[in-house]
């Protein structure tokens, strides 16, 4: 098959892939905890002449200062009253709108003729409610009750200012109802925005468990540190908190909308494009970082927002060797119906033949190329459409070998609901040793066709000769 450059790759794939239609779980759920301890108390060294009932405990005292404002949201199915999903909120303003997560809420803003929602209060008040906004990004929600009446008088909780950063191992205060058995107080500590990570995200050291999702967390004056969302499945006390910010920006965006009453996909698909856009543009401007092979650059993202992990074979094992790189983002949308995306992963692994011999390599080199899986038709995405292609890629080697030569398949899927969006996935191999080989993997989770055409090329482009050490071919 003849070579080309990148330039003349792509002007196939615009012909070939971008032309391809695009038409288009519940929660991000935390592991049940083991049970927080409650506050201790001391024995007084002599009775007390009468017994105070008042709050003793912050935490106490929070909950009760802010048990008016709390509200758990439910989302039933429109026939009966079973519940399909449920989760917390609480008040903003003394209007009755309320804020939750998006997922809590995502069955309804997909099937609004399927669904209904509904709150209920701590003191077993209940009531029908609207969605006004979503945030599908930070994965919050605003909501109205449809009569505000039952709900006025409550107060509501008050967002911290923003000019008043907190300390890191500051106490805050979950509040939700966890696995719907009542509503509870968790205690924990403010651990900072989680590093490394794409959309800023609060590090809560405390326990959520599923059906606090939406509840406030709050500073010791029952200020609005952030939202309850999402807890580590292989962690204690790793909880997560959307920050205060991105709440008040929905409010002021929301409080005035009109309710929704048909399906969201058109508005989700357009905060899901303004987000790869802004995605896309941090990631293509970084420089790729090298991995330190002695005959490939190979690229490998930097970990300002990703993270990377490698292993490889033991040295001591007989056969094919490799070593692998694997950097995924931690920053992930969920859309609905087990759907995640906005998101991106690189990969690469470098093999070692010279224990096996050339024909046993190229065997075992093309086998693990074919093996690669590039998705098919379900649910939510069609089936991929592939280009490939045997291209060149960097400047010539010293030995004026020419470029580097590359197989390369580039394979786009397109949302079904979600128009606009597409998958992308880059396959790279290099086609020069007969022992030795490197092959790398980008995808790409809800991108525009610009944008997969922008990341494609920037992946391929990183792919070259290391001419900083020109091993010997």
């Amino acid at each position: 098959m003849q070579h080309t450059g990148p330039r003349a790759f792509f002007r196939a794939l615009r012909c070939g892939l971008l032309a391809c239609t695009a038409a288009g779980v519940p929660a991000l759920s935390a592991t049940p905890p083991a049970s927080t301890p409650g506050p201790s108390s001391t024995a007084a060294s002599a009775p007390a002449p009468t017994v105070d009932t008042s709050p003793t405990g912050t935490g106490q005292r929070l909950y009760e200062r802010t048990r008016p404002q709390l509200l758990q949201v439910r989302t039933l199915l429109k026939t009966q009253d079973s519940q399909s999903s449920v989760g917390s909120g609480f008040l903003v303003d003394d209007a009755g709108h309320l804020v939750t997560n998006y997922h809590v809420i995502s069955q309804f803003a997909l099937q609004p003729a399927r669904h209904r929602l509904v709150y209920a209060t701590v003191d077993g008040r209940q009531g029908a409610l609207q969605l006004l906004a979503f945030d599908v990004v930070h994965d919050l929600a605003l909501l109205r009750p449809v009569d505000a009446a039952p709900l006025s008088g409550r107060g509501h909780v008050v967002l911290r200012p923003a000019e008043q950063p907190l300390a890191r191992g500051a106490r805050i205060f979950s509040l939700g109802n966890p696995l719907d058995v009542g509503f509870a107080v968790a205690e924990g500590s403010y651990n900072g925005p989680v590093e490394r990570s794409f959309l800023e995200t609060l590090f809560f050291g405390g326990s959520l468990s599923p059906g606090m999702s939406g509840g406030p967390a709050l500073d010791e004056q029952g200020r609005l540190v952030g939202v309850n969302v999402a807890a580590r499945r292989d962690g204690e006390q790793v909880s997560f908190l959307v920050p205060a910010a991105p709440v008040r920006t929905l409010i002021e965006r929301g409080r005035g909308a009109t309710p929704i009453t048909t399906p969201a996909w058109a508005e989700i698909a357009r905060q899901l494009l303004a987000h790869e856009a802004t995605l896309t543009a941090r990631f293509t401007t970084q420089p790729w970082r090298q991995a330190g092979h002695p005959r490939y650059a190979i690229p490998v993202p930097q970990e300002t927002f990703l993270r990377c992990w490698g292993r490889g074979s033991p040295q001591a094992t007989r056969g094919l060797q490799f070593e692998r790189s694997d950097c995924e983002m931690d920053s992930r949308i969920f859309v609905g119906g087990g759907l995640l995306t906005g998101y991106l992963t690189v990969r690469h692994e470098a093999y070692d033949g010279s224990k096996i011999g050339a024909l046993r390599f190229a065997e075992r080199y093309s086998a693990s190329f074919r093996n690669e899986f590039m998705g098919r038709n379900d649910r939510h995405r069609t089936a991929p459409r592939c280009v490939e292609r045997q291209i060149t890629s960097g400047p010539p080697r010293a030995d004026d070998s020419g470029p580097l030569p590359l197989k390369g398949v580039v394979c786009l899927r397109g949302y079904k609901k979600l128009e606009g969006l597409h998958d992308l996935s880059v396959l790279v191999a290099t086609l020069d040793g007969t022992q030795s080989g490197v092959q790398g993997r980008l995808d790409a989770f809800g991108i525009s066709a610009a944008s997969a055409q922008r990341l494609a090329q920037h992946y391929l482009d990183g792919f070259a000769w290391n001419t900083t050490n020109d091993a010997p071919r």
